[in-house]
């Protein structure tokens, strides 16, 4: 079957998955390995792309602090993840000389692996602020983290004396998707939490999560893990889910 049948064409305007990608004789067509070696390429530089701190900062059109993990370059990163999840000194204690009470919840913005996931912080952001203004949210100033991994949210969070940290960060990135963002959610936060103590939203990108309904599942989230003080296993997403209707409503059933 050739790559062009209208049969493969259907199949692949559904999905972004690397499927219907037809054969030449034996082998794949000369166009899907060479996409495929595209993605790959694009997997590739999105991890070892640096972060633009100064033009992440502009398009949040807000002021940030900036700290970075213990990890001091990229290869360190990559292959020590336990210095990504701890703050430099320097970090830790300008965040500890910013730390006041009553703040509930920080934001984290991280370049985790793939900081061209960070384009869609932004938009994100612009989608969560009225809700969390209009659910009377306390924030913390955002905070901009490179050679970060997620648990580095819990360090910042303790020192910032946040009842909650969210980090928005890039995500390990895919053959389909290099720009991958991914929301972690956590209660508390202070060093030595575990995953589960954590809710996630992930693949937030036009392509996968749109930002819009990502930000409507973060603040039903977010808003459960404070009337529950809790997040991780103990809190289920049932942001979609309807209350059932009213007995007078249901319909009633004769099994005479």
């Amino acid at each position: 079957m050739s790559d062009n049948h209208p049969t493969l064409q259907q199949l692949r305007s559904l999905t972004g998955a690397r499927i219907g990608l037809g054969r030449s004789g034996a082998s794949q067509p000369t166009r899907a390995v060479l996409s495929f070696a595209l993605d790959h390429a694009r997997a590739r530089d999105a991890v070892h792309q640096p972060l633009d701190v100064d033009a992440l900062e502009r398009s949040l059109n807000s002021p940030a602090l900036r700290v970075c993990s213990a990890a001091p370059d990229r290869t360190t990163y990559l292959s020590r993840p336990d210095l990504g999840a701890r703050l430099a000194p320097a970090s830790a204690d300008a965040l500890s000389g910013c730390a006041e009470q009553g703040r509930d919840l920080v934001i984290v913005l991280a370049d985790g692996l793939s900081s061209r996931a960070l384009d869609h912080a932004a938009p994100l952001l612009a989608q969560m602020t009225p809700g969390l203004s209009d659910s009377g949210w306390r924030l913390a100033p955002l905070v901009i983290a490179t050679q970060a991994r997620v648990a580095l949210g819990d360090e910042i969070g303790e020192r910032l004396r946040a009842a909650m940290a969210v980090v928005l960060i890039g995500e390990r990135p895919g053959l389909s998707a290099a720009d991958s963002l991914g929301a972690y959610l956590t209660w508390a936060p202070k060093v030595g939490r575990t995953n589960a103590e954590r809710n996630c939203v992930s693949n937030i990108r036009p392509e996968g999560l749109p930002p819009a309904d990502a930000a409507r599942t973060l603040l039903w989230l977010l808003n459960e893990a404070r009337r529950m003080k809790l997040t991780g296993i103990g809190l289920k997403d049932q942001s979609d889910l309807r209350p059932l209707p009213s007995d007078q409503s249901l319909p009633r059933l004769d099994f005479r």
